[in-house]
């Protein structure tokens, strides 16, 4: 006799599904691999470059030695010494340099040689010093040099002499009537504006002014003309009454 057991069911197993790709799928997933690889690349490498743009800006502008170029240096003027004239290119009168004999109450008379733009005053230092009798009030200190010219330093006391001729040529123009050092009488209607400037209270705007004024106007009459000159009033026109002259 037979005996029916039941028994549970049993589920059929299960198979793992595949999921088809298309060639077409597959070559665009693989063209988007290969792109993104590419722009790490480059993005890789622009990072690196900005990394050593620093550091070789750095080694230009390090010192000579490590570049392998010179530094380019300017040499200081060299030092004004009396009699000799600065240490520089020999000889006088050379580009940038102006040769003047410094005479009168100074601690070293004799020739100078002086940078280019050097004033009055500069020229007393190169020669020593005023003396202690030197009266440099008659002095226009801050006038600028002219090669060539004669500066004569009055004692306290001495009479100025008569202005004297300066050097011709482009620095002095032509017909320019210049006063030995700053003392003496300064022709009004024949200085140019540097021998104007060594009037008393006349800087470069004003002895500018008293040219442009001449050549508009035509020479002055009188000492007393100058009062038309805009800047001069009658305190600065009795100032220099006694240093310039028609």
């Amino acid at each position: 006799m037979r005996i029916a057991c039941a028994t549970d069911p049993q589920d059929p197993p299960i198979k793992p599904r595949r999921v088809a790709i298309t060639p077409r799928a597959a070559i665009a997933g693989g063209l988007i691999i290969i792109a993104l690889a590419l722009l790490l690349a480059i993005r890789s490498v622009l990072v690196s470059a900005d990394a050593r743009a620093p550091a070789l800006a750095a080694g230009t502008t390090g010192t000579p030695g490590a570049t392998g170029a010179a530094s380019p240096t300017s040499a200081p003027p060299g030092p004004v010494t009396p009699g000799g004239g600065a240490a520089g290119p020999a000889g006088g009168g050379a580009a940038g340099s102006a040769v003047v004999h410094v005479t009168g109450a100074v601690s070293t008379p004799g020739v100078v040689t002086l940078p280019a733009g050097a004033r009055i005053g500069d020229a007393l230092d190169a020669a020593g010093g005023a003396a202690p009798d030197a009266d440099v009030e008659q002095l226009n200190l801050a006038r600028v040099v002219v090669d060539g010219e004669q500066i004569r330093v009055p004692r306290q006391g001495e009479t100025p002499p008569p202005a004297a001729p300066g050097p011709t040529g482009p620095a002095a123009g032509a017909g320019a009537v210049r006063s030995s050092g700053g003392s003496g009488r300064v022709n009004i209607n024949t200085a140019d504006a540097t021998a104007l400037e060594a009037l008393p209270g006349v800087g470069p705007a004003l002895a500018k002014r008293i040219v442009d004024y001449r050549a508009e106007h035509g020479p002055f009459a009188t000492v007393d003309s100058l009062i038309d000159v805009p800047g001069i009033g009658q305190a600065k026109l009795e100032a220099l009454r006694g240093s310039a002259t028609v």
